[in-house]
């Protein structure tokens, strides 16, 4: 099998669907990026473990970084990919195959750009943060003016991204014979308070740069117990907190620990998150090339990476975010090519 970057761009995302990339397994699409972009001497292809670097070198006064990950969350019988009139189904349509398929297109026609570009496919983004495969790379091979993630978004511009911190409470009691229930402490039903503050919580919905950003505290996993006649002697809550912009990772975790007086709080993830930065040129003149405003990005993307590497960062892919990583995942192919020509425009016409 081989990518054909040049054929139809509906063909060239189902066939990029079609191969398996469930992260920790993106070798195979990993391969055949490499290879396509191979074919292009326009392009300097770098391959770093599962991740590939295409970039142009035309001394450019201007780079933009256009980056996509190759993984998916796991496959829910939805593989392989189901076109239907004008929608394309199947595991990483919306989450974020149609975003590679079009960067892959673009970036091999764009062979003279008004903007130097560096395009990155990489790996381990749908895991735990310290995996991504963009913490792993040199920063030097980041750099650039302005980044593009090719996230989906509906084939809009979302800013900034909130940030993203998971924790574990856990809950003691005292083991017994659930015949004898008054003879031990059930840890279980002492997670009760913990899911009442859960449940009283109210949201922050803060501008941040002119872009509303809505938070959520919520309860993802529980376990407790060993068999069904023991009392359990103990539980486990995992939080995940979502996060505006406007907080630093001092800032977040102080509103856990005041939320949750009186618990110990185990982090087991953290990823901060990234103003918009729609007020510099570059950002604005891609605005404009999209021909649409901006909103805030809900959930966290790899924007953050480059925002703190100095470098604003936009979202802007085809695909509806809240079909990512469901059963019926799927993606509009119209927004396949209203993403491609602004890419396209921008890169091509609108100066550097």
């Amino acid at each position: 099998m081989a990518l054909n970057l040049e054929a139809d761009l509906t063909q060239l995302f189902i066939d990029i669907v079609n191969v398996e990339s469930v992260s920790g397994n993106e070798g195979l699409l990993a391969d055949l990026v490499e290879a396509a972009l191979l074919q292009y001497p326009h392009l300097n292809v770098k391959r770093f473990g599962d991740t590939v670097i295409a970039r142009t070198d035309l001394g450019r006064p201007q780079r933009v970084v256009v980056a996509g990950h190759l993984d998916t969350v796991p496959i829910a019988n939805n593989l392989p990919a189901r076109r239907d009139g004008e929608v394309v189904y199947g595991r990483g349509t919306a989450d974020m195959k149609g975003g590679v398929a079009v960067a892959l297109a673009a970036a091999a026609a764009l062979k003279a750009p008004s903007r130097d570009v560096t395009w990155i496919f990489y790996d381990h983004e749908e895991v735990n943060a310290d995996l991504n495969a963009l913490g792993h790379i040199d920063p030097a091979e980041l750099q650039g003016d302005l980044a593009i993630l090719m996230e989906p978004t509906s084939a809009k511009i979302e800013g900034g991204c909130q940030g993203n911190l998971r924790f574990v409470i856990t809950t003691r009691g005292k083991a017994a014979h659930s015949a004898r229930a008054w003879t031990g402490h059930n840890a279980i039903h002492d997670v009760f308070d913990v899911l009442a503050r859960l449940y009283r919580y109210k949201p922050r919905m803060p501008q941040v740069d002119g872009l509303t950003y809505h938070e959520g505290l919520n309860a993802v996993k529980i376990s407790g117990g060993i068999a069904t006649n023991v009392i359990p002697d103990k539980c486990q809550i995992e939080i995940n907190f979502r996060f505006a912009p406007d907080l630093d990772e001092a800032a977040a975790k102080r509103f856990c620990e005041q939320t949750f007086v009186g618990y110990d709080l185990e982090y087991v993830d953290f990823a901060l998150g990234a103003r918009p930065g729609l007020d510099l040129p570059i950002a604005r003149d891609f605005l404009k090339a999209v021909g649409t405003s901006a909103s805030a990005k809900f959930g966290w993307t790899d924007v953050a990476r480059f925002s703190a590497l100095g470098i604003p960062a936009l979202n802007f892919g085809p695909g509806n975010p809240s079909k990512a990583h469901t059963d019926d995942e799927s993606c509009e192919i119209a927004e396949l090519g209203v993403c491609y020509r602004a890419l396209v425009n921008y890169l091509d016409r609108q100066g550097g």
